[in-house]
């Protein structure tokens, strides 16, 4: 290229090799004719070992056929480019390693014709620079869009943000969040930037677009080399979306559960969301999983809080309701002890009894609702409780839904406590009512089954005998994701207002507490069904226990009430009986009767007393003095709502408000000739 001859030849190669950047001259063919030794040590190859080289040789192997393209069209038309106004490209060196460089070109006219110079930079350490820079902006943003989440008084505005601080910090013209709406199953678009109606209606709730974010892996090391297949899967899923779109980003919003939903980002340039951009986005899509998860246990413990604080108004409000009727219920009893013979009175007295007993099943089921009763199981009559539970749901579930129960007389008695044991399958049968809001049939069975422990199984029951209950219908059924929620606390499919999302978790948890298993099996359109496996009692007698007919007695008992009207109801019921009663409204007068009277043969107290005791603070007190002195307890107000521990009281009996003459007479003599014959 230099003339030996001429006299500025050497000065030329003297700035040539000086250039501060590598310096390679090409011909129209592409071949390097001249190089410089910066150029050389840049691509590591020995002196004079590029010369002859075509220049594509310097390149990836995947962009040479496009770079000879370009190279042709540039000889055509040859032009000045700065280094800065060029492009950047890829460089290989000899050993194979790739780095970035950005070039210059220039046209430099020779005696041998045109020749082509390029400047090549190596820029790892600008782009590492500029990495830098960007990650740091992304770092930055996604600090203020944490805090925003974590301050914001209203999440959903908060949420309603970060599409559009999403689109500005990664220069992107539409963003959008979906989520899985639980109750229907589906996504939902609650924010977006960029993006017209048409696609946002199209994306929403489209089966094919979860199954595309399913497939998607939280690692993008994984994610990178199929990414670029995203926008197309998007657009044969969203015909709407425009062409101008030429890369998308799919993000799944992780929960333990599964999915919550998804980000999608767009841009206009191909393969632009690199490692840096997906791991931005994913950040991204991890704390707005993490707000949504914070925003989901605050509403349940909102929802367990006002649970709480009604389930200690319902206690109180049982105990205050349960001594008016045992005060109403008493005086029936004593009525109908001294009238006449008179059908028509009788009839009269009976029918307000029932209404006493009604009232007193309504009070059992709030307690059970706000979780404050102790479950006092024992052997009940599995036959009997089908034949009348089937008859009440026949009257109450409504002409459209047929109820049928089955259950062989020769079942064994269950083991369980019979209210709680009632209030569960009622509360499967109003699910399963629900299921069916067309009409359909609810089966209800029992029989007992021996469960056979399976060494290779994850046994969840111990080996034994069972009843097992089924309740069955065929309703809408349950898809796969929702039975993997059904028994969570505050799950529920049905619309706001309609369901607490705790009938499923307390019948599971009354189940458990009895030392059984609930098993569920259900298909979309198929129906549902849910078997209670339950212990089967001791004895398995199948007779119907006879009413307890009145006990009589001639022993002094020391009565303990503090509502007077309760209290004149027990002495009154205690004369009938035969027994001397004393009374006393409060512990204090109780200890002191006890003192004076060591004849009193029985303390029958109240747990909920007015004063500083309470009813098991008094039996203590009492036993004290008098170590064998039996005791019975009564209560409209259960003890387990009140942070009672009764296994520091030993073994003891309690009946509960409102309890009838018999009943009284009846528990009575239990703890007299139980306490007695020890």
């Amino acid at each position: 290229m230099f003339s030996k001859q001429a006299p500025d030849a050497d000065l030329f190669r003297s700035l040539f090799e000086a250039a501060p950047d590598a310096m390679i001259v090409v011909d129209r063919q592409g071949v390097i004719v001249l190089t410089n030794a910066h150029a050389e040590r840049l691509f590591g190859y020995a002196a004079g070992a590029l010369a002859g080289l075509q220049v594509e040789a310097l390149l990836p192997a995947t962009v040479r056929q496009a770079h000879i393209a370009h190279r042709a069209d540039y000889t055509s038309h040859p032009r000045e480019r700065a280094m800065g106004a060029g492009y950047e490209l890829t460089g290989v060196r000899a050993d194979g390693q790739s780095f970035p460089v950005e070039i210059g070109l220039s046209p430099v006219v020779a005696s041998a014709g045109t020749l082509y110079a390029a400047s090549i930079r190596d820029i790892s350490e600008t782009q590492r620079a500029r990495q830098a820079l960007q990650r740091a902006r992304y770092d930055a943003a996604m600090v203020q869009m944490g805090r925003r989440l974590l301050e914001a008084t209203h999440r959903e505005k908060a949420i309603d943000e970060i599409p559009g601080s999403v689109a500005a910090t990664l220069d992107i013209p539409a963003a959008a969040i979906m989520l899985t709406d639980p109750r229907h199953v589906r996504l939902q678009v609650p924010a977006s930037i960029g993006l017209p109606q048409a696609v946002l209606e199209s994306l929403s709730g489209n089966p094919a677009l979860q199954a595309l974010a399913g497939s998607a892996s939280t690692d993008v090391d994984e994610r990178l080399p199929a990414q670029s297949a995203v926008i197309e899967s998007l657009r044969s899923i969203c015909p709407a979306l425009s062409d101008d779109y030429q890369d998308a980003a799919l993000v799944l919003l992780p929960d333990r559960h599964g999915p919550v939903g998804l980000l999608l980002a767009l841009a206009r340039q191909k393969g632009y969301f690199d490692r840096d951009r997906l791991n931005f986005l994913q950040s991204v899509a991890n704390i707005l999983a993490a707000s949504i998860q914070r925003g989901h246990s605050e509403e349940q413990l909102a929802h367990s809080q006002r649970l709480d604080a009604l389930g200690q108004l319902t206690g109180g409000i049982a105990h205050d309701f349960n001594n008016l009727l045992t005060v109403i219920s008493g005086n029936l009893q004593l009525l109908e002890i001294d009238m006449p013979d008179d059908s028509a009175t009788r009839e009269t007295l009976e029918s307000a009894s029932r209404a006493v007993e009604r009232g007193a099943t309504l009070t059992r089921k709030l307690l059970a609702f706000s979780r404050r009763q102790h479950l006092l199981p024992h052997a009940v009559d599995t036959v009997q409780l089908l034949a009348d539970l089937s008859e009440m749901l026949g009257r109450t579930l409504g002409e459209r839904i047929t109820v049928t129960a089955e259950c062989p007389s020769d079942v064994p008695q269950v083991y369980a406590d019979p209210g709680e044991l009632e209030a569960a399958l009622i509360n499967l049968a109003l699910n399963a009512r629900d299921a069916m809001p067309n009409g359909g049939r609810l089966g209800i069975t029992a029989r007992s089954a021996y469960y056979l422990v399976n060494p290779e199984d994850d046994s969840r029951l111990a080996q034994g005998r069972y009843i097992v209950f089924a309740v069955s219908d065929t309703g809408t059924g349950m898809s796969p994701k929702v039975m993997a929620h059904v028994l969570e606390p505050f799950f529920t499919t049905k619309e706001v207002g309609k369901g607490s999302g705790l009938g499923l978790s307390m019948v599971y948890g009354f189940v458990k507490q009895s030392g059984g298993h609930l098993n569920i099996e259900s298909q979309v359109g198929r129906g549902t069904r849910i078997e209670l496996y339950l212990p089967i009692a001791a004895s398995t007698s199948t007779e119907k226990p006879s009413v307890p007919m009145s006990r009589r007695g001639h022993e002094t008992v020391m009565v303990v009430e503090d509502e007077s009207g309760v209290r004149r109801v027990a002495i009154a019921f205690l004369r009938t009986l035969g027994y001397q009663p004393f009374e006393a409204s409060d512990a204090a007068t109780a200890l002191e009767q006890l003192a004076k009277h060591p004849e009193i043969d029985l303390l029958f107290t109240d747990i909920v007393l007015g004063g500083e005791m309470t009813g098991f603070e008094l039996a203590a007190k009492a036993r004290e003095r008098h170590p064998h002195l039996p005791v019975l307890f009564t209560s409209g107000y259960e003890y387990a709502s009140m942070d009672i521990d009764t296994r520091t009281f030993g073994v003891f009996e309690l009946l509960r408000k409102p309890y009838r003459h018999e009943q009284l007479g009846a528990a009575i003599r239990r703890v007299l000739d139980r306490d007695g014959d020890a």
